[in-house]
């Protein structure tokens, strides 16, 4: 299909824009957004903010090093949730209002199968059906992907993502925002065996992550009364026995996912898939299990245009396009 689709993504605090000519992404621009780092999280209407502010320099620059002019565009892919609404807001208007500008159609994209899709950007590409390991900051699911526009979600977390596991953890042990990154970069030196916490018990493929959180709560309430200064000396030791459950948490449920379905294509995608722990511990357990493994760049995991390009190709591509009473869903359904 020849067609040149611009891609938007403004679902947290990533504003991001992505040239997409003939099903192959030409680049990727991303503003990424330090205001929050002070908060210890994302602040929704300073994301908003920095989205409204970011928006046309990033698709102006993802045009100009491309080389393509605005009028040469086929189409533009923008994702329509999930996401926070304010930040979903402020990309989903910009996309909506030049789609009409322009008269071109405007391609509704769900920012998890994005996630997924992001594995077609590059070589090697997973065969159908695969499984998809997806780990973000609001998502843990394990998806079947029979083709590209044809998922099923097969389990998913029931409370908190692994990616707000991580980051909570952080907090817990004083870390600054975004902590998953602290706690990956002090677990390769830590002893993941001298400190275990307790997993959380969930039917099917389906995980929770609230009890490993309060495990570690209270394991530090307790060692904190007898010294002050207990996570400082031993927070690589902490980090890595804390990392190494909830590693271990995602991989027990993928691999009985895997016999159970008896596909070894497997996957991992979202902004937790940057994790070395855990991409390491995925490519150990593809080695005893025969698995093909497959994991995107590390500027496709985390929240960018490209995916969203992409995904909007292969929809496209089946005649799936908006409408312009259409609008931003932030809760947006699998």
């Amino acid at each position: 299909m020849d067609k040149i689709i611009l891609g938007i993504e403004s679902s947290c605090d990533e504003t991001s824009g992505s040239i997409c000519q003939n099903g192959k992404v030409i680049n990727n621009i991303i503003a990424s957004q330090s205001i929050h780092e002070e908060y210890g999280g994302v602040v929704p209407e300073l994301a908003s903010r920095e989205h409204q502010k970011n928006i046309i320099p990033t698709v102006d620059l993802a045009l100009k090093q491309a080389n393509i002019s605005i009028s040469e565009l086929d189409a533009i892919a923008c994702t329509q949730g999930p996401g926070l609404l304010g930040a979903l807001l402020v990309g989903y208007t910009f996309a909506k209002s030049l789609s009409y500008a322009l008269d071109i159609p405007l391609v509704n994209v769900h920012h998890m199968k994005a996630h997924i899709l992001a594995h077609f950007i590059e070589d090697p590409k997973p065969a159908f059906p695969f499984l998809c390991l997806t780990v973000s900051g609001g998502h843990t699911q394990i998806v079947k992907v029979e083709d590209y526009n044809e998922m099923t979600v097969v389990g998913q977390t029931i409370d908190d993502a692994v990616g707000e596991a991580f980051d909570k953890g952080a907090k817990l042990l004083g870390l600054k925002y975004p902590g998953g990154p602290l706690i990956d970069q002090y677990a390769k030196k830590g002893d993941a065996d001298r400190y275990t916490f307790a997993e959380s018990r969930v039917k099917d493929f389906d995980f929770s992550f609230s009890g490993v959180k309060t495990s570690l709560l209270y394991f530090l309430r307790n060692e904190l009364k007898s010294d002050p200064d207990f996570i400082r000396k031993n927070l690589e030791d902490i980090c890595a026995g804390y990392q190494e459950t909830l590693i271990q948490m995602l991989i027990s449920k993928l691999t009985r996912a895997s016999e159970y379905y008896g596909i070894d294509e497997i996957a991992m995608a979202g902004g937790v898939a940057a994790n070395e722990g855990l991409r390491d511990r995925i490519q150990s357990e593809a080695g005893q299990r025969n698995w093909n493994i497959y994991i995107p760049k590390m500027e496709y995991c985390t929240d960018n245009a490209a995916m969203i390009a992409i995904a909007g190709y292969y929809q496209l591509a089946e005649g799936s396009t908006a409408s312009m009473t259409d609008s931003p869903k932030p809760r947006m359904v699998f």
